[in-house]
């Protein structure tokens, strides 16, 4: 195992002191988190206002829960863009299980559930067995996730499903919204699978060097068949949250969904290449991302000019990661 695995597996297991931090991967994403908060701050007397913190920690929910399959599978050297169709394709097949055929909402949503979870799984299991390239795996899937949600509806919103599934996507438990607890949980949950089980040393393993974890006993097909299933459920969840919030299955949601996963995990410390980086990282990428686009659209900023601020943050926090060793 890579001593970049090692770091990125173990990272969290000692006690914590500002030093440690400061040579860890969490320090350049919390840097750029607090001086973008403190910038949007200085610049919008509302930001910092609870009801907008919530509101970001709300819009956050979607792109950040799908970023946590995207941890997984971008720390064993992969990639899956195939995230936001499935997320859509999930959402509009559930409600149209619901409203043109009569099931009963929590089953359709279990079967949306697989569905994501059997749609990450066949990527997985090209990736690793048919030995074909995740992006160009993934990139197909992609096509095909928002084809089939497209034939399914005829291309239009499938609405009028139970009122109840909007407690998914804006309801709130105190002042709290439900879609940020969930997505705690969540990160809570992929925290633990990958740093303090024998699964996630063989995830950060893969992606340090995939021939010596294959020499060391790591079933890497395996792995890689995990990362993507992981990739999958974490689409179909998040478009559970989604499908609440709009209170319809939208064949045309997510689009673009995809990069700025990609864009969490990479604002978060980890490596493109694999091997390096913490969950927690991610979530403060995904925190920052959201606290961007907020911040830009408080500010008014033209919508156009976001998509080039944002590009040209992103591009940095690779530049920056590329020679930055815990």
């Amino acid at each position: 195992m890579s001593h970049d695995a090692n770091t990125g597996a173990t990272g969290n297991s000692r006690g914590f002191s500002p030093a440690r931090l400061l040579h860890s991967p969490l320090a350049l994403p919390l840097i750029g988190l607090i001086v973008v908060s403190i910038l949007m701050g200085l610049a919008s007397d509302n930001f910092f206002s609870v009801n907008n913190i919530m509101n970001v920690l709300r819009q956050v929910s979607v792109v950040g829960i799908l970023a946590v399959g995207m941890t997984f599978v971008i720390l064993t050297g992969g990639i899956d863009l195939s995230v936001g169709a499935v997320m859509a394709l999930v959402g509009t097949l559930a409600a149209g299980l619901i409203v043109n055929s009569g099931f009963p909402a929590v089953p359709a949503l279990l079967v949306g559930l697989l569905i994501g979870l059997g749609i990450g799984i066949a990527n997985g299991f090209l990736v690793a067995w048919g030995k074909m390239p995740a992006i160009i795996v993934t990139l197909a899937t992609m096509g095909m996730a928002r084809g089939l949600g497209l034939i399914y509806s005829g291309g239009y919103p499938i609405s009028g499903i139970p009122s109840w599934i909007s407690w998914f996507g804006v309801g709130r438990i105190g002042f709290v919204p439900v879609p940020v607890i969930i997505m705690v949980v969540i990160y809570a949950l992929a925290w633990v699978l990958l740093q303090r089980t024998a699964f996630g040393r063989h995830v950060y393993a893969l992606g340090g060097n995939e021939t010596a974890a294959r020499l060391s006993g790591v079933k890497t097909q395996r792995v890689k068949l995990a990362v993507y299933g992981i990739s999958g459920l974490t689409a179909a969840l998040a478009a559970v949250i989604l499908t609440g919030r709009l209170m319809s299955g939208q064949p045309n949601a997510g689009v673009g969904f995809e990069l700025d996963a990609i864009a969490a995990v990479v604002l978060g410390g980890t490596a493109i290449a694999g091997g390096r980086g913490l969950i927690l990282g991610t979530l403060i990428g995904a925190v920052l991302l959201g606290i961007l686009n907020n911040g830009l659209n408080l500010m008014g900023i033209n919508p156009y000019l976001q998509d080039v601020i944002k590009g040209g943050i992103i591009l940095l926090a690779i530049y920056i990661g590329r020679e930055w060793r815990p």
